[in-house]
């Protein structure tokens, strides 16, 4: 074995060069190592300086739209269900009574009711409702995330593209970078920001490791690296790593990326005005990580697929939203952030007019809701209208390649960009049209 690391120090022991950086914290997250979600920046030089940052609140299950944003409270029980209404502060607007800040703070955001979702699958709607392409089996489109990683790269040490929560459906590569390649896929945060204890592995040194002592291995690791180049005569090669690796080491030891992960350092009057749960604490970090450079955010939430006992399901899950997203739109504005930040919230598609036999609603292709917020995105707004049972939209029809044009839009990225899969077929970013109403 090569003695890189000096036997008789107890702090620095013989390790493999894997086991090395497991310990440092900074290898495979659920599959994906930091460094190869670092390596656009090197592969790409400079990154480029977009101005809009974007959250996308994702509610995984599939969101009922009549017992939220859209009530029929006219229809007859089995459509309007067993809740009432409330007015929203736009006059002549109503949703749900289960709602009733997100009713107060409507003129922050847009709500579309027009939204025909094209899909009542699971799976299959994670893949079509994250990238606004419909599902192909050939190749997988990347999610809005990986675009922006890839177009726009890092702003600072922190990646490009963060997800808060696991609650994506991958079945069919829903939210992944598909064919742009995994250095381009989130920075995946699967603990509970609610929790007291819930730290970032990946980004702490292991087992509370001092930072001298990183940087004693990273020495270690210049010198095993050197040895590699010398063996294995891949000089190319090897010098990308040692970028991807002094990116994972930079964001290990960066201040400002322990301080933008740690919720303990906002105000106690902060976190209980965003709620003490996990969809709350998660916006809250959300909002920390696009103040320290991170480009797109995507919160997750999951548990809405309501087939039976909607009502009481929805009586547990809707409070926390309720609470959550109208403090992150009220907080971004009095930070100065919405106007440079873009917030979406999607779900997988909308839910049965019929409530069926077990008290709940199931799955339905042709009529759901979005809302958008900031980066111009005009307020006090509903786009679209359904019928009289919420079955279709008949008026200001949109669809997901619609959001997906509408989001890139705002975000500085041209729709006709064009990747290429790894077959080299060109692949268009978008085939959508923006959203008009969105752009004031």
């Amino acid at each position: 074995m090569l003695g890189f690391f000096p036997t008789g120090d107890s702090n620095c022991q013989r390790r493999s060069r894997r086991r090395f950086l497991v310990e440092i914290g900074s290898l495979a997250p659920l599959g994906l190592s930091l460094p190869m979600a670092l390596r656009a920046r090197a592969a790409r030089g400079a990154a480029a300086s977009g101005d809009i940052a974007c959250i996308l609140v994702w509610c995984r299950g599939g969101v009922s739209h009549h017992d939220t944003f859209d009530p029929k409270p006219k229809a007859p029980a089995a459509v309007r269900g067993e809740f009432g209404v409330t007015s929203t502060a736009v006059p002549g607007i109503q949703f749900s009574d289960q709602i009733p800040k997100l009713a107060q703070a409507l003129p922050r955001y847009t709500l579309l009711r027009g939204l025909n979702p094209q899909n009542a699958s699971h799976g299959v709607a994670d893949a079509l409702m994250l990238s606004g392409h419909k599902f192909n089996a050939t190749l997988t489109f990347p999610c809005y995330g990986s675009v922006v990683a890839k177009e726009l790269g890092p702003k600072t040490v922190m990646p490009p593209f963060v997800q808060i929560g696991t609650q994506v459906d991958r079945s069919f590569s829903g939210g992944l970078a598909g064919i742009l390649g995994l250095e381009y896929n989130a920075f995946e945060l699967p603990g509970d920001p609610n929790n007291k204890n819930f730290k970032v592995r990946d980004v702490s040194p292991y087992g509370g490791m001092k930072l001298d002592r990183i940087d004693r291995r990273r020495h270690a690791l210049e010198t095993l690296d050197r040895f590699q180049r010398d063996v294995e005569k891949r000089p190319d090669a090897l010098a990308a790593m040692d970028s991807y690796y002094e990116s994972a080491f930079s964001m290990i030891t960066s201040q400002s990326t322990q301080a933008a992960f740690d919720l303990s350092q906002e105000d106690d009057k902060m976190r209980d005005r965003y709620g003490r749960t996990t969809f709350g604490q998660s916006c809250l970090l959300a909002r920390r990580l696009i103040q320290a450079g991170v480009r797109f955010v995507t919160v997750t939430s999951g548990g809405w697929d309501t087939h039976q006992n909607n009502f009481a399901a929805l009586k547990r899950l809707l409070p926390p939203v309720d609470q959550g997203f109208p403090a992150l739109l009220e907080d971004l504005e009095e930070q100065g952030m919405l106007d440079s930040t873009l917030v979406v919230w999607l779900t997988d598609f909308g839910r049965t007019p019929k409530i069926n036999s077990a008290s709940g609603r199931d799955h339905w292709a042709t009529a759901s809701m979005a809302v958008f917020a900031g980066a111009g995105v005009p307020g006090g707004q509903v786009v679209g209208a359904t019928d009289d049972e919420g079955a279709k939209p008949v008026a200001g029809e949109y669809f997901p390649k619609d959001v997906a044009a509408t989001i890139y839009r705002k975000l500085g990225i041209p729709l006709d960009t064009i990747h290429h899969a790894p077959d080299g077929r060109p692949v268009l970013l978008c085939e959508g049209t923006p959203i008009p109403e969105l752009f004031g």
